[in-house]
Formats: structure tokens, sequence, C-alpha cells
């Protein structure tokens, strides 16, 4: 097993040699500068410790990664457009750089492009990786859509949006184990205990990134603190303090999250001594916990190792203790 830098550096150096030089430019170009904007590369990197976790040289698993992080960017491309976002990762997103037209189709190209990249397998590795890209790439857009209805919905529940995390994001995650472990050729057991690891471990990851909307340090998070209550989102924390907090409070918070409020730091600040007073911080605490324990209750069925499994122990806890 590589440390998790290893992964990141090789994938890095497969993707620099990523280049699509064709025309029409105004195409290709905007799917280089997505790709070329960063991130994390969680899940490419992934799935190259799956299939390296499964016995096999990671580096065959580099065109299944990169169809992954195409995927995902794919999705971002089309994400901002519907949100009319500005910015990516702190630069223009590719609808202000370009337009949306182009927008629309170079993303069009890009889900396109991520299929592609199965042609590098043998037939029985090809079938199995489109079937779970296809089925994942639904749900995706399933999730989006969820995440869209939830903006004019006032009865929003918990395990609705839990189901919108894992749909969305959750997913992608499972997936993207579970194409490393294709890739390694592993049993259909051990494919869909990654792919549990992951979609778990994924949705305790969304759930911590709500939180750290909310109560991260500003000078680690890299956006905005309080983006989420600015922009009325009906995530975890909000759910909850509706559920735990006394009549005044909830009363309070449904006036806040009014459409139309005008949003300031005094609607931040109160919000969240909303969510600290009602129970609902502490409670979204103990759901990433909870979902966290469940991706690691998975391991114990997985036919590896235990230096293997300590390795993705190690990774879920890195990713949960996280400040960023």
């Amino acid at each position: 097993m590589q440390t998790i830098e290893h992964y990141q550096n090789v994938f890095l150096d497969f993707l620099s040699h990523y280049k699509i030089v064709k025309e029409p430019k105004n195409l290709y170009n905007p799917v280089d500068y997505i790709l070329g904007l960063g991130g994390k590369r969680l899940r490419p990197v992934l799935t190259l410790m799956a299939s390296d976790i499964f016995g096999e040289d990671y580096n065959k698993a580099l065109n299944a990664a990169l169809s992954i992080e195409v995927f995902h960017n794919f999705s971002l491309v089309h994400d901002d457009i519907m949100d009319d976002a500005p910015l990516r990762r702190g630069k223009e997103t590719v609808h202000e750089k370009w337009d949306v037209n182009t927008g629309i189709l170079s993303g069009d190209a890009m889900l396109i492009m991520a299929y592609q990249l199965f042609e590098n397998y043998e037939p029985s590795v090809f079938q199995s990786l489109a079937k779970l890209f296809s089925k994942t790439a639904l749900e995706v857009c399933e999730g989006q859509q969820y995440d869209i209805d939830f903006e004019t919905r006032d009865d929003v529940t918990i395990p609705e949006y839990l189901k919108m995390i894992e749909y969305k994001t959750a997913v992608l995650v499972g997936a993207a184990m579970k194409m490393g472990a294709i890739v390694a050729e592993a049993s259909e057991n051990c494919q869909n205990y990654i792919y549990d690891f992951g979609r778990n471990l994924g949705i305790a990851f969304q759930l911590q990134d709500d939180y750290l909307d909310a109560f991260g340090d500003p000078e680690t998070f890299g956006k905005q603190v309080g983006g989420d209550i600015i922009e009325n989102k009906k995530t975890f924390l909000y759910l909850k303090a509706l559920e735990l907090a006394n009549k005044e409070d909830k009363n309070q918070l449904e006036v806040l999250f009014a459409p139309n409020r005008m949003t300031n730091e005094y609607k931040i600040e109160k919000v969240k001594e909303i969510f600290i007073n009602s129970g609902a911080a502490e409670a979204s605490r103990q759901e990433i916990q909870n979902y966290t324990n469940k991706a690691f209750a998975v391991l114990e069925s997985i036919n590896i190792s235990d230096d293997k499994k300590d390795v993705l122990v190690q990774f879920g806890k890195t990713l949960m203790n996280r400040s960023v």
C-alpha cells in the first residue's frame, strides 16, 4: 500500500497527459480548463487505493480513476450553470468564462469522454464498469433533482435529506472504490462491501461538509462560513434544529429562513446559536460518527489483510477529522 499523497501524485501525472488537442477548441478547451482547476481528487485516489487493496497494480486503474474525475467535473460544470455560480475553486466557472451554451455542450462531451475511458479495459471489465457507472450517474442526477426540489419545499424530512446526499454525493464515492475493485477483479462480495464502505463514508463526508459550513474555521475552510445559512439550505443541522428546538427558537429559525429574507452576520450567528442550543450541532456530530462507524463495520466482512483494513480506517479518520 502507498500513501494518499503517492496516489494523488500518480493520478495528477496521468491527468497532466490527458490533453484534448481537437477541434472545435471551444468544445474541448473548457474540458481542459475545468480539469485543471485542482481540487482534492478524492474519488480517483479511492479508485487507485481500492485496486491496490485487492492486489492489482494501481496503474491499471488509472483510466477508471480518470473516468470518475471527468464525470465529477462534468457534474460540477452543469451544477454551476444551474446555480448561476460565478466561481469554482476561486476561478471563473466554465459558463462565465465562455457562455452557458458552451458549458452545457462541453459538459455533455465530458460525460461521453468518461465512458470512452472504459474502452481501455477487457470486455468483461468494461461491461462491469459501464453498468456501475450508468447506475451511479443516474443516481447523481436524481440527487441533484431532490436538492432542487427541496429549495421550494418546507416539509423536507431528515430521511429525505439523507437520501439526497447519498445520491448526490455518496454513491460516487462508493462507485469510485468499487471501480478499483472491478479493475482488480475482486469477488462480487468484496466489490459490494467496498462500495458500501465508500457510500457510508461519503454520507459522513457530506454531513461533515454541512457542519463545517456553519462551524468551520474561516481561515482553513476555503469558502465563506455560513454559506448554507445565507442560501437557506435545508441541511441536516437545520432539519434537526426544527425537530429539537423549543417553540420560540423554531419560529425564529423559520422566520430567518423565509424567502427573500435579508442575509447578514446577525442571521448567521443567530442560526448557529439555535443549532447549538437546540442540540442539532451535537446531533450532527453524532450522525457523522454514526456513518463513519457504519463504514468501518463493513471492513470486517472484506477478505483483506488487517494492515489494509487499517489503511482504510486511517483514511476514514483523516477525512472525518478535517477542518477544510
